[in-house]
This record gives C-alpha cells, sequence and structure tokens, in this order.
C-alpha cells in the first residue's frame, strides 16, 4: 500500500481516469444550480442528472469528479460513529451510454490494486453484488480473479431511489484485519456489509440500466449508464491507517488547533473525542458552504448552517472555550483544501466575517436560553412541580439552539427531571418535516430516449441574425417524430440553423413567427429551449401544415428581443456595481432577464441600505450614459479567466466560452445575446429589493420602456395624492404628511386617553358589585375597553385597592373576546390558580389561554358566550376552594 497524502490520493484518482479518457470536471458548488429538488449536492451523481437523464449531452461520455458533499439527515452521529460526515468529497467515474459493466470493475480494481496507483493488498478486498446480477458475479470471478470467498451476495445491492433511472450495483470493502473485530453493541454482523468497524465500504459501482417508472415497472435504459462513488475520506484512512477518518490529515491538523485553542487533549477521554470531531466536522462544512454563497439563517440550508455553528459554539464550551474561536480554524481548513479548493483561502476574509458575525451573536442566544431556562425553572418550582415539559426543552433546542444536555445539567441542579418521552415526540416531528423536505432529494428525471435521440446539429445564429430562411430538420409531437405538423397542434420544431435565443442562463426564450415563401404565417413560436447538444428547440403552435425537410422563413420578435438584450445587459452593470457598493461577496446567485424587467438573486448576509440602491443605480445609469461599447470575445475557458472574466455562481462551461466586454467595467462569462452600445439601455430602475432566503437578496429593475412607463405611473399617483391633498407643488408633499402624521399621533393620544377614563369610570362602578363565595369575595362582570392592555391595567388597579379577592373581566372585541383572571394572596391559599380557572371558563367563548398562579389571560371567538363564561366563576370557586 502507498503512503498518500489526501491531496496526492485525491489528484491520483483524478489522474487514473484521465488517462482512461475521462474528462475531469471542477467540482460542482454546494448550493444547486437550477435544482428545486436538492438542498445540498449530496453526491457526485447530484451534478450529473442533466447527462443522466438526455437533456444535455456531455462533450465527454466519461467523466470524472471529485465532488464535495452535503448530508444532513442524522447530525447527531457526527463525531460519535467513526465515519460520519456532514461534508465530505466522493470520488467518481460516470460512463454517460458509453462504456459499462466490464471496464467500471476492470479499472476500479486496477486502481485499488495496481502498483503504480493505491496498491491495496487483494487478498484484504471483498465484493457485494445483486443476486439476480449474474454477469457482474462472473466479471469479478473469471475476468478479475476474485475468489468466490471474497464474493457475497446481498439482497440490497440495487441503487433505486424512486421513479428514475436505477440498477444493480457492486460495493467494495476493505479488511482492516481482527484488531477492529469489536461490534457494536446488541449487533452481530461481522462481514463485509454488516455494521461494524473491520469491513470498510471505500467503493460503489452503480450499473444504471433500468428506468424505474411512475407505475412501479422497470424497463431499460436506451443509454446504460456507470455511476460510482468512492467516499475520500474512508480511501484516505485505509491508506494512511487511521483508526477512524478523523485522525486523517484532512481533520488532524483542525482538531490540533482546537487543542492548542482549548487546552484540552483529542486523546485523553472519550468524551472530548467526540467534541474536538464535531467541531472539526462541522467547521468543514461550514466554510465550504459559506465560500459557495451560502449563509446561516433561520430556514432551508441556512438553518443547518445555523444549526453547525451553534453545535460547534455548544461542544466549544464542552472543551472550556467560552469565547468566539471558529474563526481561527478557517486558514486551517483552508491549507488543507488547498490543492484542489484555492477558493476557500481566497474567500478566508469574508467566511470570517460571516462566521464571527454568527457566533458573536448566538452566544447572546445562549445567555438569553439559559435565562429561559431559568425563568422555566422558577415557574415550575412556583407552582411545586418537578417535570418539565418536553415541548419547553423541544423549544430550547429549536429556538435558542440549546441542547439537551445543557437543559439537564440546569435542571438537574434543581432537581427537575425532564419529560424525556414528549421530547422525544417533538424531535420526531421535526425529523418527519426534515424527511418530507428530503423526499425529492437526490430524484432524477426519467431518461427520455426521444430527448437521447435527438442528435442532429443546430446551428444558432442569432447573435448577428434576426430572420434566415432554414430547413425543418425534425418535429416532435409530444414524445414521438413526426413528418409533418397540422394545424391547431402544439409541437416542438427544430431547424439546422436558428436565429432564435433558446432559454438559458436567466435569459427567457425567444418568441416569433415561422413563415413560408408566400410570407403566410405557418406557426407562432411561443418559447424556445435547449436541446441535448444546445440545439434550439422551438416550442410552437401551428396554423398551417408543416413538413419535415422543408425550408422555412424563420423571424424572431425583435422589438421583444431588443427589449430583452437591454435587461440582459443592465443585469451585468447592476452585478458589478454590486460588488462595487456591497463587496466581492456580493455573487449573482440567480437571474431571470425578460422583456418587462429583470429579476437579480445575489448572496448578502445584512440589509441593503436605501442610500447603498441609490449608489448602484445612479452607478448602472453612469455607465449608460457613457455609451460603452458591449463587446463580445469567443475565447476557452482558461484564456477568459486571465482577461479576469466572472464566472457566475455555480455555472458549469465548456472549452469554448463567449467573453461579455463592457470596457474595463464589467467582464463577465455569458452565452446570452446583448445590446451593441449601452446607450441603448436607456434607463435604469430599481423597483424593489428584497430578501428571499438564506442569505439570499433580490433586486427587481426595468430598463428603458419599462423603466419610463413605472416612472410615468409614479408621477401619476403622486399628482393624484397631490391633488387630493390640494397642493400647488409636488415638493410640498413631505412637509403636509409629516404634518398629517402629527395630527393622527395626537388624535389617538386623545382616543386612547378617552378609553382609559370610560375604563376607569366603568371599574368604580364594577368594583363594587362584589359577590361573596364562602368566605372568598368575587368580581366577575364584562367591561368596554379598548384592548386587553386596559384590561391589565384594570387588573393593577384592583391589586392595589384590594377590591375583591378575584377577580375576572371580560371583553367583546368586534368578533372576538378577552378574558383576564387575577387571583389574590388570600384566594391562592385556598390552592387556587388563576390559570386552572381560565382554562375552565374559556371554552364558553371557544377559546383558550393560561398563565401564573396569580393572573391568567385567554382569547375567544364566540362572543355570545360570555355571560356563560362569567356566571361560571362563581361555580368554580364554590367547587375548588
Amino acid at each position: 500500500m502507498k503512503e498518500l497524502s489526501s491531496a496526492e490520493l485525491r489528484q491520483l484518482f483524478l489522474d487514473f481516469f484521465k488517462e482512461k479518457g475521462h474528462k475531469v470536471e471542477k467540482s460542482a458548488s454546494l448550493v444547486p444550480v437550477e435544482d428545486p429538488t436538492l438542498l445540498w449536492i449530496n453526491s457526485g451523481v447530484a451534478t450529473m442528472k442533466k447527462y443522466f437523464d438526455g437533456t444535455v449531452r456531455p462533450d465527454n461520455p466519461r467523466i470524472a469528479s471529485s465532488q464535495k458533499s452535503i448530508r444532513t439527515n442524522d447530525i447527531e452521529n457526527v463525531g460519535v460513529t467513526a465515519r460520519h460526515h456532514t461534508l465530505f468529497e466522493m470520488l467518481g467515474n460516470f460512463s454517460i451510454g458509453d462504456y459499462f459493466k466490464e471496464e467500471a470493475i476492470e479499472w476500479a480494481w486496477e486502481f485499488l490494486t495496481g502498483d503504480k496507483w493505491l496498491a491495496l493488498d487483494p487478498d484484504k478486498l471483498y465484493i457485494t453484488v445483486y443476486p439476480q446480477d449474474v454477469e457482474t458475479y462472473n466479471i469479478w470471478k473469471d475476468k478479475i480473479g476474485v475468489d468466490e470467498s471474497h464474493l457475497i451476495e446481498e439482497e440490497g445491492n440495487f441503487w433505486d431511489i424512486g421513479e428514475g433511472p436505477c440498477g444493480p450495483d457492486s460495493e467494495i470493502f476493505y479488511d482492516r484485519g481482527e484488531a477492529f473485530n469489536d461490534l457494536p453493541e446488541g449487533h452481530e454482523e461481522n462481514y463485509p456489509g454488516g455494521e461494524n468497524e473491520r469491513w470498510l465500504e471505500i467503493w460503489n459501482l452503480v450499473f444504471s440500466e433500468f428506468n424505474h417508472k411512475s407505475d412501479d415497472t422497470y424497463v431499460p435504459l436506451p443509454n446504460k449508464n456507470i455511476d460510482t462513488g468512492m467516499g475520500l475520506e474512508r480511501i484516505v484512512s485505509v491508506v494512511q491507517n487511521a483508526p477512524t477518518n478523523f485522525e486523517t490529515d484532512l481533520f488532524m491538523p483542525i482538531i490540533n488547533k482546537v487543542e492548542d485553542i482549548s487546552g484540552h487533549e483529542y486523546n485523553k477521554n472519550k468524551k472530548d473525542r467526540v467534541s474536538f470531531k464535531v467541531i472539526a466536522d462541522h467547521i468543514r462544512t461550514l466554510v465550504f458552504a459559506i465560500s459557495d454563497g451560502a449563509l446561516p439563517s433561520n430556514e432551508g440550508r441556512g438553518y443547518v448552517l445555523r444549526r453547525l455553528l451553534r453545535r460547534s459554539v455548544m461542544h466549544g464550551r464542552r472543551l472550556s472555550i467560552e469565547k468566539p474561536f471558529l474563526t481561527q480554524l478557517i486558514p486551517v481548513v483552508g491549507e488543507i483544501m488547498q490543492a484542489h479548493y484555492p477558493e476557500v483561502s481566497e474567500n478566508t476574509e469574508f467566511i470570517e466575517k460571516v462566521i464571527l458575525n454568527e457566533e458573536e451573536r448566538f452566544l447572546e442566544t445562549l445567555s438569553a436560553g439559559l435565562d429561559k431556562v431559568k425563568e422555566i425553572v422558577e415557574e415550575l418550582k412556583a407552582e411545586g412541580q418537578t417535570i418539565i415539559s418536553g415541548k419547553d426543552v423541544f423549544q430550547l433546542y429549536d429556538t435558542y439552539g440549546f441542547p439537551l444536555e445543557l437543559t439537564e445539567e440546569v435542571v438537574d441542579e434543581e432537581d427537575i427531571t425532564i419529560n424525556y418521552e414528549e421530547f422525544e415526540v417533538e424531535m420526531e416531528k421535526q425529523r418527519e418535516r426534515a424527511r418530507s423536505a428530503r423526499q425529492a432529494e437526490g430524484s432524477m428525471a426519467v431518461q427520455s430516449s426521444l430527448l437521447s435521440d435527438v442528435s442532429v446539429e443546430s446551428d444558432f445564429i442569432g447573435y448577428n441574425h434576426d430572420e434566415t430562411s432554414s430547413e425543418l430538420v425534425r418535429i416532435i409531437k409530444e414524445e414521438s417524430f413526426v413528418q409533418t405538423a397540422e394545424p391547431g397542434e402544439s409541437v416542438r420544431l427544430i431547424f439546422s440553423e436558428s436565429p432564435f435565443y433558446a432559454e438559458k442562463g436567466g435569459q427567457v426564450g425567444d418568441s416569433g413567427l415561422i413563415l413560408n415563401d408566400e410570407q403566410t404565417v405557418m406557426a407562432e413560436v411561443t418559447n424556445v429551449k435547449s436541446g441535448p447538444d444546445g440545439q434550439p428547440i422551438h416550442e410552437a403552435e401551428i396554423r398551417h401544415k408543416l413538413n419535415v425537410n422543408e425550408t422555412y422563413y424563420l423571424v424572431i420578435d425583435r422589438k421583444r428581443r431588443r427589449l430583452i438584450e437591454r435587461n440582459h445587459t443592465a443585469t451585468h452593470l447592476l452585478h458589478q456595481a454590486l460588488k462595487d457598493v456591497l463587496g466581492d461577496h456580493a455573487n449573482q446567485a440567480g437571474s431571470l432577464v425578460e422583456d418587462s424587467q429583470l429579476r437579480f438573486d445575489f448572496t448578502h448576509f445584512g440589509q441593503v441600505t436605501e442610500e447603498e440602491l441609490k449608489k448602484m443605480e445612479e452607478q448602472v445609469n453612469q455607465k449608460i450614459q457613457e455609451n460603452i461599447m458591449v463587446e463580445t470575445v469567443e475565447t476557452d475557458i482558461d484564456t477568459a479567466k486571465e482577461m479576469g472574466a466572472m464566472a457566475l455562481f455555480g455555472e458549469k462551461y465548456g472549452k469554448h466560452v463567449r467573453v461579455v466586454l463592457i470596457d474595463d467595467y464589467s467582464k463577465e462569462l455569458c452565452g446570452g445575446t446583448h445590446v451593441k452600445t449601452t446607450s441603448e439601455i436607456g434607463l435604469f430602475k430599481i423597483l424593489s429589493e428584497t430578501g428571499i432566503g438564506a442569505g439570499t437578496r433580490r433586486i427587481i429593475a426595468r430598463t428603458s420602456e419599462g423603466a419610463y412607463r413605472w416612472m410615468e405611473e409614479q408621477l401619476t399617483i403622486l399628482k393624484q395624492v397631490s391633488k387630493l391633498m390640494k397642493l400647488q407643488s409636488h415638493s410640498d408633499l413631505p412637509i403636509r404628511v409629516e404634518g398629517l402624521q402629527k395630527e393622527i399621533k395626537e388624535i389617538s393620544q386623545a382616543n386612547e386617553s378617552l378609553h382609559a377614563k370610560l375604563a376607569n369610570a366603568q371599574a368604580e362602578d364594577i368594583f363594587t358589585k362584589t359577590e361573596t363565595v364562602g368566605d372568598l369575595t368575587v368580581i366577575a362582570e364584562e367591561i368596554k375597553a379598548k384592548d386587553m392592555n386596559q384590561l391589565r391595567q384594570l387588573a393593577d388597579k384592583w391589586k392595589q385597592n384590594n377590591y375583591s379577592d378575584i377577580l375576572v373581566l371580560g371583553l367583546r372585541n368586534e368578533d372576538k373576546v378577552n378574558l383576564i383572571a387575577s387571583l389574590n394572596e388570600k384566594a391562592r391559599e385556598k390552592n387556587l390558580k388563576a390559570s386552572h380557572l381560565i382554562k375552565t371558563i374559556s371554552p364558553y367563548v371557544k377559546g383558550g389561554g393560561g398563565g401564573r398562579d396569580d393572573f391568567a389571560q385567554a382569547g375567544g371567538k364566540n362572543p355570545d358566550g360570555l355571560p356563560e363564561a362569567l356566571q361560571a366563576v362563581s361555580e368554580w370557586v364554590r367547587e375548588n376552594s
């Protein structure tokens, strides 16, 4: 076995498959691009879905990659098991309709055992195969020469994620020796594929040869594919002879740094070791995800990051780290990954800013969580209870990031126990929500044989031409190729060449007309999408019969295209303005370029101020006024990057790319259509800026005609408002509005005062209406007040003057009811509680509530039930005192 670093092993894998004719693809962003089924990129194949389902044909059907991936379905296991991670790298080789089982198996064996490569001992390798996959079994046995004692048939070896491509798989296990024979408690699975530490699965070869259809049948794929996955962390642990993945060079430098910060030793005790592992795992995930544009938040992938960061901080506390420390680990991660992921070190400053901000905020939240625990404990002790609700503990966990163990420590000191069963019910609800959110994760469209057969050439000439004569080479009706398209049908058309732009890169597809020689409109093109080889596929409504192999005249909607181009070039200007005003971290995270407006999504972890928006808008309009030439250069990807061209968020580019240059101001890789000079845009106006998710914000803007019309609409509204206020000039409007606001405030204050006087006047009368029940006095009356706040004020007055022992007030507010109940010390000495009283009477008003022993409140939606609720008070006092 060779001695290799993780960086050397990763590169060796990629080099091996490059020698086998594979194109090595760069690891894609962890944030999925145009794939709503995924929260994160969670495997190597997740980035290949468009190839596997046939919607895009790769330049090379053989692909290899080392893909960073995130899986967070069972975070609690991280640090507890030997190889569970939230972030991992998946080494994989893929065949899109090219080679199949024999080559995949031969190459896997060669890479693992070959002297030039890993040189693992063949006697330590064991193989599992699907029992019905006789072909694979025989390849391993006869072609590779694996002894049958090392071949295990396993029913679970069938890769199937539901509807879509699927097939048998073959897993390769490494025997780590008898020293790893210890089994988890309650398990007897000391064999390859069982739950144990000895037999380590290092590679899975998936032979994707069937379509799993919606009717639960399996049919052969038109193109058989290979999808393999080998976890880098696992194979590195084998090569470096590490007890677990964490003792490899991927994690130990981080762990050593945590030792320096904490003063604790990694190998001193098991409890500390778990905390070291959790921190080392989670900081890698945080660094890579933030580098790829994800940001902590309260939802989606942002919530995942927030949770990981908070778990890291909590485990830091267990290692006696009380202050922010995670930023000290970021450069260590960057150094470990420098060889394959230089962007991590390049983005260190931004990552540090995000993590430090989040860590400091959490330490404040942690303090609030401790206060909340103490508050709950005090309430329980006041009520004489010794069990804390599992729902309360879960809220502390979910809202405050307060782990169960810390709650246990606090309540144990007060001799209070936790309702673990209730807590587990809430946890299971959360897991179910997570499972539901992940149901589509990893799904893949059923492979279309029709799309796979669309291999005809079709050139897009729309950069320089708005119209052309072209031969109709394919008509697609539903899921079949046909020779003719009849009037009234909706079909898809492919021509030998086309001026119609196909929807991609955020720019919508063109629309237009298809004419014959006599200029008769034969069909209307409503949209254009891209085929497997990038062919423009025209979605068309047929007016007159069309025939394959005949020539027609294609004309785009020129006005619509020009408006789209103005908006598209404006997005480039806006992108640079965002970076200039907000910082280099503000990257494009999606866009939609239409004729009416543009939508631009970008990463940013704070609010965008009005002043910042104004600066961006002014900067874009300045570039428009400068009448800058917009040039396009066709080159290769490396030259484009040397030119300083900006690659858009998460996009993958081929060998040949287009660079759109707007002087030295903006340089972007882009395949869309653009204006010739910036002055054609005319005017740029931002309509709105909002947050749309985890660290992602959205600007909607208009240009040229759209911007002009929008401004006219605003002026019309302004004129109407000025007219209503009888103003001669719009400039007087702010002063008049300010004056009106002041008047409204004064009227509101006067109204509040009148309501208070009315309530107090009623109170003087109501507080004399006492009823004696046993040796307690009771007041239970309906009152006219403004709101619940005034009810509370009256309760305070009652308490100060000791008008009775028990007070219940009811308030009707349109179709709702408010109730308050207050008890003095004499009533409470008889073991009466306001919270019990309010829960007894609130059902009469179809409501509910709660509170303390001395004060409680409720709301309801049945005003007609208020008299009954008030009448029930005396009966409750009689029964319970």
